[in-house]
């Protein structure tokens, strides 16, 4: 899988984009699409297609196209995280500034004539004047203009734009379908993505399953002083080290929150659940304030040893 701007199959969406694509038919199209998804399922992917579509830009080898996967395509603007260049990451929000430029993009007349597209990547990274931004512009939008939001979790959204957004809600893609999108994965690492293409390359990064079997003794409560300081500062150092380490645990908290229900060891399940919850905020201020991953490694570690 490439950059969505140069993605153009499609993979176990195919509901979604046949309702888009009646609406638009049935001149009925709504104005603001919210395009929703688990992390990594292919949300950007789609809503390029989506725009795409509207730009008469199906056709990989018309000039449209080629001007849509360069950025230079003059009716269309993308708006997502930046880069915070002191840090070389991607920011923990989309702030008014990054919004700013959609009013007047909005209010220009189509270089082309047609539709003009505004894809919000990464919704729920809003920040409060971000979202108010938007919001105004949900509220008065100028003619034949369409705004395709994702994101993962659309309750981090303000109420008022999710209501003012017709939802497309995406489910996991089939084995087929992920064997057929990622014939390069291994068949251990598809079955752990739970239908999440972009996962499933996420996990991939884990080359010498290092990550995941550092998880494993966390969970079991194996791990040592010394062993735990060394892997932290190597994972830290790894591009997506300190996301992966935080999925995976994550997930085996939960299950380990859900077995513990089933078994009706509700002390069990409720103290794995707090630990979900305090691992997530944990992550969320460490990639939020650029804080150092390393240390924050140790800590997720010591919130789920023993437990």
């Amino acid at each position: 899988m490439s950059d969505p701007r140069h993605t153009l199959g499609l993979y176990g969406h195919g509901e979604a984009e046949a309702t888009f694509r009646q609406a638009l038919a049935g001149g009925k199209l709504h104005h603001a699409w919210l395009i929703c998804g688990p992390a990594g399922i292919g949300k950007a992917t789609l809503a390029f297609r989506l725009a795409r579509l509207l730009l008469n830009a199906e056709n990989p080898d018309v000039a449209q196209a080629r001007r849509i996967a360069a950025g230079t395509h003059g009716d269309l603007l993308e708006i997502s995280r930046a880069v915070d260049e002191k840090k070389g990451r991607l920011r923990g929000e989309i702030t008014a500034a990054d919004v700013r430029p959609v009013q007047t993009f909005l209010h220009h007349t189509a270089t082309e004539g047609g539709w003009r597209v505004v894809i919000v990547d990464g919704a729920e990274y809003l920040n409060r004047f971000a979202a108010n931004a938007l919001l105004k512009i949900l509220e008065e939008p100028p003619p034949r203009c369409v705004l395709l939001l994702t994101t993962s979790s659309p309750g981090a959204l303000l109420p008022t734009i999710r209501s003012r957004c017709r939802m497309l809600t995406l489910s996991a893609l089939s084995d087929a379908d992920m064997r057929a999108a990622l014939p390069g994965i291994s068949a251990d690492v598809l079955a752990r993505a739970h239908g999440s293409p972009g996962r499933a390359l996420f996990l991939s990064q884990d080359r010498d399953g290092a990550i995941a079997s550092f998880v494993a003794e966390i969970l079991g409560g194996q791990v040592r002083g010394s062993e735990t300081m060394a892997l932290s500062e190597r994972i830290a150092r790894e591009a997506e080290g300190f996301a992966l380490l935080c999925d995976l645990l994550g997930e085996g908290l939960a299950d380990r929150a859900r077995s513990a229900a089933r078994r009706g060891d509700l002390a069990k399940a409720d103290l794995a659940a707090r630990q979900c919850s305090k691992l997530d905020t944990l992550r969320r201020q460490t990639e939020g304030l650029n804080l150092d991953k390393a240390q924050a490694i140790r800590q997720a570690a010591e919130l789920a040893v023993g437990s």
